[in-house]
């Protein structure tokens, strides 16, 4: 080693020490919990000096585009998951652009998604989840939810297939698992693309199997509000590496080249192939197979992901148990309140504690979030409510198979409580004795 790569690492080294004491200096002097004072998040970044330290030596590599630590990040999500392939995107709803476009891919054939066929989704739930089916002409058909689980039951699903369903795209809504296992095996036995937008629902299984690996794709966001964050960002899961091809070729502007930043003639054919019309041994990084766009990640982004990775077991037992308090602490209310569950099989790593105000009981979902937000315990909606009713989706074409009853009830009745792993007891306390008070 040379005098001045000593001296850089050094440096490094020094600068990367220093973050450590910065954050140890923001940390300390934090006011303790006050309730009725202090804020109780329904969601928020968790995070230690390993993601100040990782974010600042990814910058000090000013590589800025995805490099070094997007691969360590993307083998140790695959790993974690236990699948073959894992694509980091700049967000949860790209994820899920990705993913619905790669199905629409000629190199399917006759399995590719076509404007006119129709995709079985939900309406209660985030609209990046059915807004690729719109964006690629495809007709959304919307089947209601249960009460109390928030997603379909595998019956309403499956009587919702029709001569042009070509998949099955939804969310694991707050982290529940839909009949995963048993929905794969229609999906397989009918023909359909399963997609699992596993945005809401990283570390939940079902039949002890990790959600995201069940379906072709799969989708992930690490928004702050979710499992693990970098920020923006997200990513693509598939164990088919033609899948996983096609879904790195929308990613990336849709080339049909699949180099990675500064590599080139990877495939040793760079020079020497015929595409279309275009002359023999057109520059095959120039070459388009796709209508495409530009969704990756920076490096600095992904260096905040690897350190949140390792926490992620941490986070998930963290999840399971402020969700378990609450609902310890909530059970007696059941009467008025409709408590937040799941399917058999299914163990969720739950993004938040969802409740539903009785219809009749006495209490409006105003009253009691009201009384919450007052004591400065923050809430949210199920996200939209029912989709069909929001301005941008009065007019799209769409089909409705059944009723979408309790998707009505959710829109009027439901709201949501944290359950992230920044919340300690007392906190939880806190949100239980304002419950027990206005609903008691």
């Amino acid at each position: 080693m040379n005098v001045q790569t000593r001296d850089k690492a050094g440096i490094r080294r020094q600068i990367l020490e220093l973050v450590s004491e910065y954050h140890e200096a923001s940390e300390s002097g934090r006011a303790g919990f006050a309730p009725g004072h202090s804020t109780v998040h329904y969601a928020g970044r968790v995070f230690d000096a390993d993601e100040l330290r990782t974010l600042v030596d990814s910058s000090l590599d000013f590589w800025l585009t995805a490099g070094r630590y997007t691969e360590s990040f993307e083998s140790g999500l695959a790993e974690f998951l236990g699948v073959e392939n894992v694509l980091t995107v700049n967000s949860g709803s790209s994820a899920n652009l990705v993913a619905f476009s790669t199905l629409t891919s000629p190199a399917l054939k006759d399995r590719r998604i076509v404007p006119g066929d129709e995709v079985i989704t939900v309406a209660a739930g985030f609209p990046t989840t059915v807004n690729p089916i719109i964006q690629n002409q495809a007709v959304p058909v919307f089947v209601d939810v249960e009460l109390g689980t928030y997603v379909p039951a595998l019956e309403k699903i499956e009587a919702a297939i029709g001569p042009r369903t070509k998949a099955v795209m939804m969310a694991h809504t707050m982290g529940v698992p839909f009949e995963l296992r048993e929905l794969k095996e229609l999906c397989e036995r009918r023909g359909l693309w399963l997609v699992e937008d596993n945005c809401d629902a990283l570390g939940s299984r079902y039949d002890g199997q990790l959600t995201g690996t069940f379906g072709d794709l799969a989708t992930f966001s690490f928004y702050p509000a979710h499992h693990i964050t970098m920020g923006e960002g997200g990513a693509v899961a598939t164990n088919d590496d033609g899948l996983a091809r096609i879904a790195r070729s929308f990613r990336d502007w849709g080339r049909d080249c699949y180099c990675s930043g500064g590599e080139n003639n990877t495939c040793g054919k760079r020079f020497s192939q015929q595409f279309g019309s275009l002359p023999f041994g057109y520059d095959h990084k120039y070459v388009y197979s796709h209508i495409g766009y530009n969704l990756k990640i920076t490096d600095m982004q992904a260096a905040v992901g690897t350190a949140q990775l390792r926490k992620l077991p941490r986070f998930i037992e963290q999840r399971k148990a402020n969700h378990a308090s609450l609902a310890a602490g909530l059970a007696n209310l059941e009467e008025k309140l409709i408590l937040h569950t799941c399917p058999e099989g299914a163990d969720p790593s739950w993004f938040g504690y969802v409740i539903t105000v009785r219809p009749e009981c006495g209490l409006t979902r105003n009253t009691v979030v009201a009384a919450l937000e007052g004591e400065r315990i923050e809430t949210r909606s199920l996200f939209c409510g029912n989709l069909l009713r929001h301005p941008a989706y009065e007019a799209i074409q769409h089909r409705v198979a059944g009723s979408l009853t309790n998707t009505d009830v959710i829109t009027s009745n439901t709201f949501f409580l944290g359950v992230y792993p920044g919340l300690t007891p007392g906190m939880i306390a806190h949100v239980v004795d304002v419950m027990q008070r206005v609903a008691g």
